[in-house]
């Protein structure tokens, strides 16, 4: 089995909905996501996965998040990690069914991962 990683960077701001402690109030992140697709196969090119294809997709869906105000983008839904790992993961999942992970970092040490 072989598997493929691809990785964005976007900024953003937040707060977390009924959270009691500092991230409740609003803030920001320099957001990492990566995203994993899996096959079992090479093709002739020996390449199980093209990368441009996921980068092409989570590309998208990184544009749609970078300088928001999260809260917004998620219309009342608490954007935690992972919240939006699952998005992230949902989204891309529509066009390669092959994915097997989404992992978000809010920080270079700590991060949430969506997995099926």
């Amino acid at each position: 089995m072989f598997e493929v990683m691809v990785e964005k960077h976007f900024a953003a701001a937040h707060h977390l909905l009924n959270y009691r402690g500092k991230c409740e109030n609003p803030h920001g992140h320099n957001y990492v996501v990566q995203v994993f697709a899996r096959k079992g196969t090479l093709d002739k090119a020996n390449v199980a996965f093209d990368f441009t294809v996921l980068k092409a997709e989570l590309n998208q869906i990184v544009d749609d998040l970078d300088h928001k105000d999260l809260n917004v983008v998620f219309n009342g839904e608490s954007p935690s990690a992972e919240y939006i790992a699952r998005y992230v993961y949902k989204r891309i999942q529509k066009n390669v069914p092959e994915i097997t992970k989404a992992v978000v970092f809010e920080t270079p040490t700590q991060s949430a991962c969506y997995f099926e």
